[in-house]
């Protein structure tokens, strides 16, 4: 992408190596903060909620991101890791500042449909945490991962489950989840939507010549009836019919116009 070149050659020294470590640490503590807390006063304040940020309270517009799902200790740990799996590999794979950018558009995206839909569930960083989960599989489609810690699954396989977890959310689901999963999804072909066109075209492309070759190349059909008079074949017109001559010599078939108008062979 060159506009993504351009902006790294200006702000690439502005990226954060290891983002995603402070990210998943940081939603670690504010897990153990929930869980020792029940009552979620404390975690309240770091919520992504317009009203209070017009009133002042900036900070949510960045703390929001460390707020993570309340589950069991065991499931939460599997979550943490998985999606330090994909940071990690991602920023590798991209560099810091390419990953910085996708994870920047993706809170400034989330901060959009919080004020357009007015906060909720959708306010979180759920919507941007799967859109994450899509890059990752559309870059590494054949990674592998053990699902449950014991079936090993390829990625790409639960990026389409993902697809489905997104069009499901955009037709059901109440106006504040809509919205979070469009522009999370924005997001997404935001860095991936040209070379998604790219990638179709070429395989529509590559379908419509290997149809022509083979059209090309097939081997020519042989006639099954022959007449023995005019050469006419069941390839020429399938509603011709072909009798063989009972008073000819050896096997001799003739359409219907020359059964009865040709002379006998004999032998």
């Amino acid at each position: 992408m060159n506009w993504l070149n351009k902006l790294e050659r200006r702000f690439g020294s502005w990226a954060i190596r290891g983002l995603m470590t402070y990210i998943i640490v940081l939603n670690g503590l504010v897990y153990l903060l929930m869980y020792l807390d029940r009552t979620s006063a404390y975690v309240n304040t770091l919520t992504l909620i317009p009203e209070r940020v017009l009133q002042g309270e900036v900070w949510r517009l960045l703390t929001f991101i460390f707020i993570p799902p309340f589950t069991s200790p065991l499931w939460i740990f599997f979550i943490l890791y998985f999606y330090y799996m994909i940071g990690i590999n991602l920023e590798n794979e991209w560099g810091s500042f390419k990953f910085n950018l996708f994870y920047l558009t993706g809170m400034v995206g989330t901060m959009v449909a919080a004020f357009l839909s007015g906060g909720g569930i959708g306010a979180t960083s759920a919507y941007l945490n799967l859109s994450l989960f899509l890059a990752f599989a559309h870059v590494f489609p054949n990674f592998e991962m053990l699902l449950f810690f014991v079936i090993p699954v390829k990625i790409k396989y639960l990026g389409w489950l993902n697809w489905a977890y997104f069009a499901y959310t955009i037709i059901t689901a109440p106006l504040t989840l809509k919205v979070a999963a469009i522009i999370a999804l924005v997001n997404f072909f935001l860095f991936f939507g040209r070379e998604l066109f790219s990638q179709a075209k070429t395989n529509n492309q590559s379908y419509h010549r290997r149809q022509q070759f083979r059209t090309e190349n097939k081997p020519a059909q042989e006639a099954f009836h022959r007449c023995t008079i005019c050469g006419k074949t069941e390839l020429a017109d399938s509603k011709l019919e072909f009798r063989y001559c009972a008073q000819c010599a050896g096997d001799h078939e003739y359409c219907m116009e020359h059964l009865h108008n040709h002379e006998h062979l004999k032998e």
